[in-house]
Order: C-alpha cells, then sequence, then structure tokens
C-alpha cells in the first residue's frame, strides 16, 4: 500500500496511511479527452472542511474509488481504492460526526455479497457483511453504531428499475419477497458481533434517519414487496430497542426523505404525486414525531423540492424551479421559502438531496454540470459556490443549449432545446423531440461530451445535423404541486398538447424544419412517443423504448402496479374507462409514423409485453416497425454492448425516415 498526502488533516482527523496508488501514480490527474472524470455520493463533514466523493474515469476499468478533498479549494487529501477490499466496489461514503472515520458500503457483485466498512486512522475494517444487498449508511447521533438498510439473501438489485428475478413455478409466495430492513452494528464492537435487524421483518423499508436521540428512527415503508409498494407507504417510527413501528402519517401522497428536527419534535419530509421511488418532487410537509396530519409548510411555491437537511429551527432544501437547480431555506413556522442560490445546471450529491451541507448549514457542496461543461464538484459558503476540480475543464462545448418558455392553457412551460455549435444560415434542420419518462420528473442539462461517456445519443444526434428538443409538460418537476399533479386522469391530454405547443414554440425561434420531426423517449416517455403516433402525424419517424400500449392489460402484467392509482385515481378494475381512454392501442389505426419498439427482456416497470403488443399493432397496419427486446435487461438498459446497440438503431431509424 502507497500513501497519499500523509499530513495530518483538519481537526485531528489523520489518514496517514491510504490504501491505494497516488491520482499521479494511477495516470488519473490529466484531463485528457478522452478520460473524462465523474463524481457522486458526496459526503461533507460536519465541520465542512473535507468532502468525499466516489469517482470514476472514463475508460479506466478499475472500479471506483473515495477521494477526500479540502472542501476550501479543493486539494486531494487522500485517495483510496476499493481494491483494498477485495473485489468490491465503494459506494455511499459517510463521515462520523466528529470527522475522525468515514463508513462505505463495499458491493461484491461476483459472491453477491455487501460489506459495511470503516475507514479510520488510513485502516480500513469490515464490521458487518451479509449475503444480498446494503446501502444507505447512517452514523448514529453519538458515532458508536452504524445503520444502514440490508436486504439478505436478496433475490435481485434493489429497486423496481432493475432486472426482475425470473418468474416461474408459483408465484407470489410470501417468502419470495425481498424485504429492506434496517441494521445495526457497533463500530467498535467485539469482533464478529455481526449487524442486528432492527425493523419488522415483514415490511420494506424505504428510507430512514435516525432520531437525535438516537433511540430510534424515522421511515417510510410498507408491507409486501418492495418495488411495488412505495407508492402506499406510511410515514413511522421504529424504535432501536425493541423493532415496534408505530405508524406517524399515513397521507394519500408519495413521501421521500424523511428527517426529525434537532429538538426531536417535529418530522419533515417531501410530498406529492411521484411516479418513480427516487425521482423526487414536491412540497416540504411536517408532522409531530406523535403523529398527525402532514401540513403544507411550502404551499404555493413555483418549484420542486428535491431534498431536505434540517439545521436548527429551519431547513434547508434542493429545489427545481423553471430551468434553475437552487438552494432554499425554509422557516416552517412561517411556510415561507427564500432562495439562497440558483443557476441553471443540474446538481446532485447525496441520498438527502442535490446539495450536502456542514453542520451549522453555512458550507455546502454538490456536482454541477450542464449541456456545455463537464461535471465538477461546486463548494463554498451557500452565496457564493465555486468549482472546487478542474479535472474537465479540457473537455470543450460540443452543442449549443438554450432554455425555451412557452405558454399553455394557462400553464407556463419549459424545455431545452439542444444544437449543433454553428448553424447554415438559411438551412432548415430536422429535430428530435425526446420525452422524458416519469411522468414525473424533469430534464434538467447534463455534459454532451465528444467522447463515448456524457450523453453520447444527444452528441451522435447533433453531430447528425439533428436539434433535440426536452420538453417538461405539464406532470413535470420545476413549476410547483398543481403543476406536477396537473395530468391526473389526463395521461396524453394536457401534456401532449403542452409538448405540441413547445414544438410550435421552437420552429418560432429556431432554424427548424417543421417537416422532419422525429419523436422519441423511454417510459413514460415510451407511452408519449407510441401515444403521439396514433394521435398526430406530424412526426415523420418514432422511437419507442419501454412504452405503454395498453394501460388495460399492462395493469396485469406489470410489477408496479400501485404507482398507476394515484395518477388514474382509482384501480383499472374499478375504473376500466379512464384506462383505455388513455391507451394509445386504441388508437392504433390512426398510426402512419415509422417506429422503432424497443425494451429489456426482464422490465419490472414497463414488461416486454406491452412493447410487443403495440409493434403488433403497427405491423398489423402496415406501418413501417421494428422490435428489439435485450436480452437479461431491466427497465434501466445496464449492459455497454446493450447501450451501443441502442445508439446505432436509433441513430439509422432516424437518417432513414429524415434526412
Amino acid at each position: 500500500m502507497k500513501q497519499v498526502n500523509t499530513r495530518a488533516l483538519v481537526r485531528g482527523a489523520t489518514l496517514a496511511t491510504v490504501l491505494a496508488s497516488a491520482l499521479s501514480a494511477a495516470g488519473l490527474c490529466s484531463a485528457e479527452p478522452a478520460a473524462m472524470r465523474s463524481y457522486r455520493a458526496l459526503a461533507m463533514t460536519a465541520a465542512g472542511d473535507r468532502i468525499a466523493a466516489i469517482e470514476t474515469v472514463d475508460g479506466d476499468k478499475r472500479a471506483p474509488h473515495v477521494t477526500v478533498r479540502e472542501t476550501a479549494g479543493g486539494r486531494i487529501a487522500a485517495t483510496y481504492e476499493s481494491v483494498a477490499c477485495g473485489q468490491c466496489r465503494f459506494d455511499a461514503p459517510a463521515w462520523s460526526p466528529d470527522g475522525s472515520s468515514m463508513a462505505l458500503v463495499g458491493t461484491d457483485a461476483k459472491a453477491g455479497t455487501a460489506s459495511v466498512l470503516v475507514l479510520r486512522d488510513g485502516k480500513l475494517a469490515t464490521v458487518a457483511t451479509l449475503k444480498g444487498v446494503a446501502n444507505t449508511v447512517r452514523w448514529s447521533p453519538d458515532g458508536r453504531q452504524l445503520a444502514f438498510l440490508a436486504t439478505v439473501n436478496a433475490r435481485k438489485l434493489t429497486g423496481a428499475v432493475e432486472a426482475g428475478a425470473r418468474q416461474v413455478g408459483e408465484i407470489g409466495l410470501a417468502q419470495e419477497e425481498d424485504e429492506q430492513r434496517i441494521a445495526l452494528v457497533a463500530v467498535d464492537g467485539p469482533a464478529g458481533a455481526g449487524m442486528r435487524l432492527v425493523s419488522p421483518g415483514d415490511t420494506f423499508i424505504y428510507e430512514y434517519d435516525w432520531t437525535p436521540d438516537g433511540k430510534g428512527f424515522v421511515v417510510t415503508s410498507a408491507k409486501g414487496n418492495g418495488d411495488n409498494n412505495w407508492w402506499i407507504a406510511t410515514l413511522g417510527h421504529v424504535d432501536a430497542a425493541s423493532g415496534k413501528l408505530r405508524v406517524l402519517a399515513a397521507p394519500k401522497m408519495q413521501m421521500n426523505m424523511p428527517h426529525v428536527s434537532p429538538d426531536g419534535r417535529t418530522v419533515a419530509f417531501i410530498g406529492g404525486l411521484m411516479s418513480d421511488f427516487g425521482s423526487v418532487g414536491g412540497d416540504v410537509f411536517t408532522v409531530p414525531i406523535g403523529g398527525g396530519e402532514p401540513a403544507d409548510i411550502t404551499p404555493g411555491f413555483k418549484g420542486s423540492f428535491n431534498g431536505i437537511s434540517w439545521r436548527g429551527a429551519a431547513l434547508l432544501a434542493s429545489v427545481q424551479a423553471g430551468a434553475d437547480t437552487g438552494i432554499a431555506s425554509i422557516d416552517p413556522a412561517a411556510r415561507s421559502v427564500r432562495l439562497l442560490w440558483q443557476a441553471p445546471v443540474s446538481a446532485s450529491a447525496a441520498r438527502d438531496g442535490r446539495f450536502v451541507f456542514s453542520a451549522d448549514g453555512k458550507v455546502a457542496a454538490s456536482v454541477q454540470e450542464d449541456y456545455e461543461h463537464g461535471p465538477r464538484i461546486v463548494a463554498g459558503p451557500l452565496a457564493s459556490l465555486a468549482p472546487i476540480t478542474r479535472d474537465n475543464d479540457g473537455f470543450a462545448p460540443q452543442v449549443t443549449a438554450r432554455s425555451i418558455a412557452w405558454t399553455n392553457e394557462g400553464f407556463n412551460v419549459q424545455g431545452w432545446l439542444v444544437g449543433p455549435r454553428t448553424v447554415d444560415p438559411g438551412r432548415k434542420y430536422p429535430m428530435i423531440v425526446q420525452v422524458h419518462g416519469g411522468p414525473a420528473a424533469a430534464v434538467t442539462p447534463r455534459y454532451v461530451s465528444g467522447g463515448e461517456g456524457g450523453n453520447n445519443l444527444v452528441r451522435a444526434l447533433v453531430d447528425k445535423g439533428y436539434f433535440v428538443f426536452f420538453p417538461n409538460p405539464r406532470g413535470s418537476y420545476g413549476q410547483g404541486l398543481a403543476f406536477s399533479s396537473a395530468n391526473k386522469r389526463d395521461f396524453g391530454g394536457g401534456d401532449w398538447r403542452d409538448i405540441l405547443a413547445g414544438v410550435d414554440a421552437v420552429i418560432r425561434q429556431a432554424p427548424v424544419d417543421g417537416a422532419r420531426l422525429g419523436l422519441m423517449g423511454h417510459s413514460y416517455g415510451g407511452f408519449m412517443t407510441m401515444w403521439g403516433v396514433t394521435h398526430s402525424q406530424r412526426f415523420k419517424a418514432a422511437v419507442a423504448s419501454a412504452g405503454i400500449a395498453n394501460w388495460i392489460s399492462y395493469y396485469g402484467q406489470n410489477g408496479i402496479d400501485q404507482w398507476m392509482v394515484p395518477f388514474f385515481g382509482a384501480t383499472m378494475y374499478d375504473d376500466p374507462a379512464v384506462y383505455r381512454a388513455a391507451s394509445p392501442i386504441e388508437s392504433i389505426k390512426s398510426a402512419t409514423t415509422p417506429t422503432l419498439v424497443m425494451v429489456g427482456e426482464r422490465d419490472v416497470e414497463c414488461p416486454p409485453a406491452q412493447s410487443q403488443e403495440f409493434w403488433h399493432g403497427l405491423k398489423a397496419q402496415g406501418v413501417p416497425t421494428a422490435l428489439v427486446i435485450y436480452e437479461d435487461e431491466g427497465h434501466a438498459i445496464r449492459k455497454p454492448e446493450h447501450a451501443a446497440d441502442q445508439r446505432v438503431r436509433v441513430l439509422a431509424w432516424f437518417d432513414k425516415y429524415l434526412q
């Protein structure tokens, strides 16, 4: 083992002996065109003086490593490669309350195991290992214990976007359900003491946080299948000693990121209409720790909150407000919101939001990028965040981008238009309209690189002479709770009209040929593509990925039918008419647009039968079409060779019909 920057770190935390080669020795310091660096899973010390991040470099075959930087200036203090824990891959770093130690999750995919690790004084120790999946490590307030979410003997990776377990034999047996539970382990306990599962064995814990007294947890949870039941999860309290779960609130909304105020009296969470676990947006609500009816403390705010952290009696929050990402201060008593910082960028940090904060709330950090600038860590005082990494500064912009705003039917709508750096005077360009998934989501700027990473499909389209338009129609985040709820019982209605109005707005402002339009999308975007080609002849080619053709049959095929009830207002069995009215297959005879259909073989969220049904309908009408099913893939296409194949097929399809 070699050492990197072995000086004592601030506040007496000495990470003298590191577990990997220095960055310079590993050849990771230069910003070469084919070696873009990415950063994720930020963790900041309570003092705000150091930031840890999981980092990878394009083309580097080694596992992601952890880098510790000084917040002021970004100087690298230490780097740790996960080879130190065998074949594991690091994730979810978390600093101890005093900043002297760091906890991590190490996952060995080949062995099917997960470990909780503690890095202290330059030495890595394993404190717990399980067969299965682990995530979200949190230190107890006194720093003596670690809690984490554990799925013992998991049959699949956690989350509905992951490839589903094979459905063979008798289906639906209770013992087959994966249950994610809170586990506890003593940091300095006796060797071999292992972990203790705390929360009930029949309950899936989605999110959790310690109470300030260290005697329990606030949780969002539901019984039964974890992929399916987040939409009916309740807010609760789990006693650390007995494991007893007490329900605090069961509102008719989706909830994320529960946190208890420092005085232990109030629970705050983000609530609203959300279509996917992990895709967070809504208002901020509070409820007494003893339980009660949640109160909206950000009513009417024209933005969507996606992260919260208590700081004293107030909350610091990350927010999407129109085209901007921002940091807001929320006064729960006054029910007021004050924006402290905002910019037209994408931001990411950790599971609790798009920013991490020091204990006093004066210092923040996040990973930020936009269409023209690669990812960088920004940090510093809230009002003056500045880049502290320069690894990707050498990458030149590949595209131009601008925010497009329009109004439709009383709504203010926003989207992004991406195009070539230079345009020929007088020339009209074809345009691809790409609809995001969700529908509860929003497109924010992501860097378009010149290499294989970084939004490469967009870059390839632009290189071939296309503009690409990303609308955020009603149902999207960024305009407030009323806007993100405006597509209830109206899929393919107002949201589709917003998209068409956005296309008209682009044609008025940019050199786009309205006679050469393409349409594409994945998940909800795949549904909207299927809907679009059965309700409009404006588009001359389309690509529908993981779409939904028939909401009636979909209800019985997918593994997450609970998500539909908040959007449709009832189950399919109780109100089939509203599901049928939104089904593209009902209008298949109107389709004329050549459409490429793609899906993962083991997609839990949008099963391949839906894509096959639509493809079959197009064939029956004599519409040019093709169907591609990717072996062993789930809702998210993970294998690089499959992603590359998708890109080649999409480009060829649009070129055939639009160029």
